[in-house]
């Protein structure tokens, strides 16, 4: 077990934040590649193999959460090694919760530099106060913490939830039976935008047809308010139909 040195303590801080971060880009990139690999599956209709999968980066997000919560308390410990250099048995309040979250999660992890720290902080503190930390008998060890080294097989929604995010992600089409169908399209607002202009332009022609004379009723038949239906399916859209299926598409992001 390694002895308490001041000097070796800081220095044992500084490679263990550092071996931290490069641990969690290293997984953050490993997950990126998991994601593609999953909307390749989600496309071929492979989607029980994709659940399964879906779990591992789950729990691998969980862990890499779990890095980064260790990361902050050892800057923490940095930030205020004065108190953590002081002559005590205990640790002072404004570090007893990084100290204690070292020494309970390290042993979670797979970097020999935060092992190390954690037996430096043991040995300065003591067997007794690191058993009672490991038991985390007065709840010394930070809650954000404690939820991150719980083991859980991850729920139905949340899965569907990363398999949807995947599937957006990378512009694979998939969802799940419980998604609403939503049957709407620009073409569809516009075919009914069309069908209203037409019923509005045929109504001027039918009044000037009871005008006329009769002998002119063929006239006033002519092409006109046809012509005048095709410009109608040519003209925009209502603005106010695209802005309703911009806020339904936003809705749907969000879900």
């Amino acid at each position: 077990m390694s002895f308490w040195n001041s000097t070796k303590a800081k220095v044992q801080l500084r490679l263990s934040v550092q071996r931290l971060r490069t641990l969690q880009q290293k997984k953050e990139a490993q997950a990126k590649a998991s994601r593609r690999d999953i909307a390749t599956l989600i496309e071929r209709g492979k989607i029980e193999t994709a659940r399964i999968k879906i779990e591992t980066i789950i729990n691998e997000d969980i862990h890499v959460e779990l890095l980064e919560i260790l990361e902050l308390y050892c800057e923490l410990l940095l930030a205020r090694f004065g108190l953590l250099d002081q002559n005590t048995r205990e640790p002072d309040p404004g570090i007893i919760e990084g100290v204690c979250s070292v020494i309970h999660a390290a042993p979670r992890t797979e970097l020999k530099e935060l092992h190390i720290l954690r037996d430096i902080l043991m040995h300065k503190y003591g067997r007794e106060f690191s058993i009672g930390v490991m038991e985390n008998r007065d709840g010394c060890v930070s809650n954000r913490v404690l939820s991150k080294l719980t083991t859980a097989t991850p729920s139905q929604a949340l899965v569907d939830a990363y398999l949807r995010e995947i599937a957006l992600a990378y512009g694979v089409p998939w969802s799940t039976p419980d998604d609403p169908i939503i049957i709407d399209s620009p073409e569809a607002d516009d075919k009914e935008k069309s069908d209203d202009d037409l019923a509005t332009a045929t109504k001027p022609a039918e009044k000037s047809a009871d005008s006329d004379v009769k002998g002119q009723h063929a006239k006033s038949l002519s092409p006109e308010p046809i012509n005048k239906a095709g410009d109608s399916k040519k003209s925009a859209p209502d603005p106010d139909d695209f802005e309703n299926l911009a806020k339904r598409f936003a809705d749907l992001k969000k879900r």
